[in-house]
């Protein structure tokens, strides 16, 4: 397989809430601002359209085909730049929980793949934070990996990160770059984030690109931030500042990854025979 092109990705990093139109004002902002920078591909954060209180997330809920999606569209046939366009509140006819959907969007503006989120955050955490997203919110099933300028790229959602299983079944399918939108709570995104972000890249043998949220959201929620890009030997190459309308940017050099992935072949090294034979299943 030949090595890619290199490509300039970005991190987009919001402090989204209530407001859904001005939380789309707000990422087209940072979509013209990563163009600027010369961004091949933009990666949004997790519910760039609301947030704020769950039991208000339904009332702007909206259909995969609606304003959001045609906007980003445009945004990427105005910049001839790919989007993942983070993640949003996506109405399901036939169901009274709504899917947490990420769109990627082609230079041309068509959506070439969705995401919905698999694994839902719901936990206790001994700050007193309670969050249930399975009381509103379905999983998804379906995984998405997807050749965007050569680069085969996975994706997945926040507190998919906790996973690792998910992101080697994209790493043996030929991923070289995964895209994570995410909106980290602070006390978790203190002790985890980067360390779960550096540990999915070494693991694989990946570039990751993982736009945040950052800031307080009512009625008491703060997202941690930090979005930031990191190669295959677990290098942070770029972070965002710590305030809403930033970025994270960098090159990504598939050359590079390949000498990694020679020098320490853990992949190429799996014992696939012996977790077939033991049926060892995660």
């Amino acid at each position: 397989m030949s090595t890619p092109a290199p490509l300039r990705v970005a991190a987009c990093q919001l402090g989204s809430g209530p407001d859904p139109e001005a939380n789309l004002l707000a990422a087209e902002d940072v979509l013209d601002a990563a163009a600027r920078q010369g961004a091949r591909l933009a990666v949004l954060p997790e519910a760039v359209d609301f947030m704020g209180p769950a039991e208000d997330a339904a009332a702007v809920a909206a259909p995969l085909d609606g304003v959001f999606a045609a906007r980003m569209a445009a945004k990427a046939v105005a910049h001839d730049m790919w989007i993942l366009a983070g993640s949003l509140h996506e109405r399901s006819p036939g169901t009274d929980r709504m899917a947490n959907t990420a769109q990627l969007f082609a230079p041309d503006g068509e959506r070439v793949g969705v995401y919905r989120k698999m694994h839902l955050f719901d936990v206790e955490l001994d700050n007193g934070f309670s969050y249930r997203e399975s009381d509103t919110v379905r999983p998804g099933d379906d995984l998405l990996l997807s050749d965007i300028d050569g680069v085969p790229t996975g994706a997945a959602i926040c507190y998919d990160l906790r996973f690792p299983e998910l992101f080697r079944i994209y790493a043996l399918a030929g991923a070289r770059l995964l895209a994570l939108p995410a909106a980290f709570t602070h006390h978790t995104g203190a002790a985890h984030w980067e360390l779960l972000l550096r540990a999915r890249a070494v693991e694989n043998q990946c570039f990751v690109v993982a736009a945040g949220q950052i800031g307080p959201y009512a009625p008491n929620g703060h997202s941690f931030g930090h979005s930031m890009i990191i190669d295959p030997w677990g290098t942070v190459l770029a972070c965002a500042p710590d305030r809403p309308g930033t970025l994270a940017v960098a090159d990504l050099d598939f050359g590079y990854q390949d000498d990694v992935r020679v020098r320490v072949p853990s992949l190429a090294n799996r014992r696939n025979d012996v977790y077939e034979l033991r049926k060892l299943h995660v």
